[in-house]
């Protein structure tokens, strides 16, 4: 498996390595399958964050090998749930969190971040970004919870974590990670778009308006 940190090609004069290539066409498809309520999804994220570790393990980032590992963990975990939904349901209902789910999660992902970051400026060998890179940490293991729990709110996180993960990419010299961030991005609102939509209940055509209500 030498080869996969072979050089496939030089990108904005940084070479990029197959595995970095491999893991991240491996990440978007994944992103569609989830786009699509598959749950072929988690398998696929799952060897996305094999290959893309094998990629980070040359470079001074452990945030992305971090995240890495905690994705092929929450993909397993979540490879399991949507499996057992679709056993118990027919297929993978979405909805939008509660405002006290939202909040638990919310509460859990700032403390992660700040207890995180300070294991790195602790050990600052660990990482030159520790704030970044705590905040991908934990922002993917939020994202991916909530992917679980079949939550709208996913989209959302992945989001949050785009906004800080494609600078470093690029700081990083991972520059064809960073151009597949950006295409996540636009998966992303795609995604977001389809589950949102899946949440609405349709009004029936022919029901009748109560004289008062609002239409």
């Amino acid at each position: 498996m030498s080869w996969l940190t072979g050089i496939a090609f030089t990108a904005f004069g940084e070479p990029v390595k197959w595995a970095d290539m491999i893991g991240n066409l491996l990440g978007l498809g994944a992103l569609a399958l989830g786009w699509r309520r598959s749950v072929v999804s988690w398998p696929v994220q799952l060897l996305s964050g094999l290959v893309l570790i094998a990629a980070y393990l040359s470079g001074h980032v452990p945030g992305l090998i971090g995240k890495q590992l905690i994705v092929i963990a929450a993909a397993s975990w979540g490879w399991s749930r949507w499996q057992r939904n679709r056993r118990e349901t027919g297929g993978i209902a979405v909805r939008f969190a509660t405002w006290r789910e939202r909040a638990l999660l919310a509460g859990a992902t700032a403390v992660g971040t700040v207890a995180v970051a300070g294991i790195f400026l602790a050990v600052p060998s660990l990482s030159w970004s520790p704030w970044a890179d705590a905040y991908i940490f934990v922002g993917t293991l939020a994202a991916m919870f909530a992917q679980a729990r079949g939550w709208v709110e996913f989209w959302f996180a992945w989001i949050a974590v785009d906004i800080v993960g494609v600078p470093l990419a690029f700081d990083s010299g991972y520059s064809f990670s960073g151009l597949t961030y950006i295409i996540y991005f636009l998966l992303v609102l795609a995604g977001l778009r389809a589950w949102w939509l899946s949440t609405r209940t349709a009004r029936p055509s022919s029901a009748t308006v109560l004289q008062g209500a609002t239409a």
